[in-house]
Order: structure tokens, then sequence, then C-alpha cells
């Protein structure tokens, strides 16, 4: 049982990882779209007329990009005086806090990827592109399903106790 925990940890942890280093890269794509159109409407007063359709597209793919990874070492958004306070004075109350808090996460991350699905397949029937650039949805329709499945089995990792919760 240690070492499928182990290798589990193991493995959940590079695929976040390497998603985390693509949410980077997108970044860095947004920083370098809009610093071409900056230029470009400055010098050559044309600036590149899909800058804000694939700035957004790509901010939305980063977002969901570094979700696993902010899963995985727990850096989520906590209400920390709540929790720090159930700590000291209950924590059998505690305990059943944190796990109340890893099912609300499952049952998010399994509700959001049941709906993405659906959105992802008719996206890659009907080969949807976007608005102005014509760029194709279905791949950074992708990430929303993927990241998420990978959030829930992280969830589903640590409720079952077979990936350490990160202590904040």
């Amino acid at each position: 049982m240690h070492s499928v925990s182990i290798l589990l940890e193991k493995g959940l942890s590079r695929s976040a990882f390497f998603l985390a280093i693509l949410s980077a890269f997108s970044l860095v794509a947004i920083l370098i779209v809009i610093v071409a159109s900056v230029v470009l409407r400055k010098f050559l007063d044309t600036p590149l007329f899909f800058t804000e359709e694939l700035v957004g597209l790509l901010m939305s793919a980063g977002l969901f990009l570094g979700l696993p990874m902010a899963t995985i070492k727990g850096q989520h958004i906590r209400i920390t005086l709540l929790l720090e306070a159930i700590k000291v004075r209950a924590p059998t109350l505690f305990k059943l806090v944190k796990f109340g808090g890893l099912l609300v996460g499952i049952a998010f991350t399994g509700w959001i990827v049941l709906e993405a699905l659906p959105w992802m397949e008719f996206a890659i029937k009907r080969s949807l592109k976007s608005e102005t650039a014509r760029i194709l949805l279905y791949p950074l329709m992708s990430v929303v399903p993927i990241s998420m499945m990978l959030c829930c089995i992280i969830y589903c990792a640590k409720a079952l106790g077979l990936l350490k919760e990160e202590e904040r």
C-alpha cells in the first residue's frame, strides 16, 4: 500500500507540475502577444487584431492549468483564522472540516468535468473557432476537463489517505 501511495503521489505531482509549466508558458505567451501588439501599435499604428481574444483564451488556459498544482500543494484560498481556531480548540472537528472540504472539492471538480465534457465534444464536432482570429477552440477547451479531472483525482487521493495533506 505504501509503494502505491508513493507511486500515486509521484504521478500526480509530476502531472500537476507539467500542467503548471504549461500554465507558465501560457502566461509568457500572453506577455509576448501584448508586447508585440503595443510595439506594433506604437511604431506601425497597427496593433494585432486578435490580441484581446488570444489573451483571454490564454489567461483562461493558464488559470486552469495551474489549478492542479495549487490543489496538490493545498494552496487554495482558505479561511485560516477559522481553521486555526478549530485546529487548536477541537482537533477532531478540524479533521472533519478538512475532510468535508475534500468532499466539496471532489463534488465541485467532478461537476465541472461533467459540465465541460459535453461542451468540449460539441466544439470538436463543430470545429468551433474564435470569432475574430478564427482560433480552434477545442484544444483550449480541453484544458478545463483535463485539469479538473486531475484535481478531482488529487482530492480523492487525499480523502482516501493515499496522498499526504500539505500543512500550511
